[in-house]
């Protein structure tokens, strides 16, 4: 939620949110479009496109890849 928060706020520049195991993050997600997004409009859908679920380690590093090929980026590491 900070970072989310931070990125909505302009604090920091977007990056994708990455969250490993499908079925623990599901109820989570779901909450949150219904809720935040749906409900009370307190996020946007634009929003939702930074966070990612996923089951595999290899489904990661696709996603990191795409992203930083998508803004012309490299990683600090």
């Amino acid at each position: 939620f900070e970072a989310i928060t931070l990125i909505q706020t302009n604090k920091i520049e977007k990056f994708p949110i990455i969250l490993v195991g499908s079925d623990y993050w599901h109820g989570l997600v779901n909450w949150i479009k219904q809720t935040l997004r749906d409900e009370y409009k307190t996020i946007s859908p634009v929003d939702l496109d930074l966070i990612h679920i996923v089951d595999d380690p290899k489904e990661v590093t696709t996603i990191l890849d795409t992203f930083y090929k998508q803004y012309q980026l490299s990683p600090n590491f």
